[in-house]
């Protein structure tokens, strides 16, 4: 997918690293503009969902990858701005470029909250560690956690394939 939107276009593409990279919800992550993100360490925001406070680290990898991106841009402007209204781009049109993408490289089932799920995922593949999701996610359990990143459903279907009476 990460091809597919690079040859789309720089927002596209951004709007994909950004997601998979942070775990914030698509409501929040849309609402940021340059100096959200641009020389920042963190990015600190009140969800919308929860109104909670949020900090969330800024790794250097995608730090860089920022740099590059808000380069020429103005402090203020929008991080995901629309071709035609010059504003972010809404739910429905993010919607929209991940499936485009999504289809195109033959996946189903990609929806707004997937750059928010695939972070997660791989966030417990690497780190095994729920509680710490959990927190980062603002979930209620770690049970929740882990229906949402759908690593319940791995787990049965790997357990369950192996099993043989």
């Amino acid at each position: 997918m990460k091809a597919v939107l690079r040859k789309q276009s720089d927002r596209d593409w951004f709007l994909l690293v950004m997601g998979i990279n942070v775990g914030l919800r698509i409501g929040d992550l849309l609402q940021l503009r340059v100096r959200d993100v641009r020389n920042k360490s963190h990015i600190i925001n009140t969800e919308r969902k929860t109104g909670k406070r949020r900090r969330f680290p800024i790794n250097s990898e995608l730090r860089e990858i920022i740099n590059q991106y808000t380069k020429g841009m103005k402090d203020g402007d929008p991080l995901f701005k629309s071709y035609r209204t010059k504003q972010n781009i809404g739910r429905v049109q993010a919607y929209r470029i991940l499936n485009r993408a999504a289809a195109e490289v033959g996946l189903a089932e990609i929806g707004t909250h997937t750059l928010r799920k695939t972070f997660g995922y791989h966030f417990y593949k690497k780190y095994k560690d729920v509680a710490l999701l959990q927190q980062i996610f603002n979930h209620s359990a770690p049970s929740i956690a882990m229906r949402y990143i759908g690593i319940n459903q791995d787990i049965i279907d790997e357990a369950v394939g192996g099993f043989h009476l």
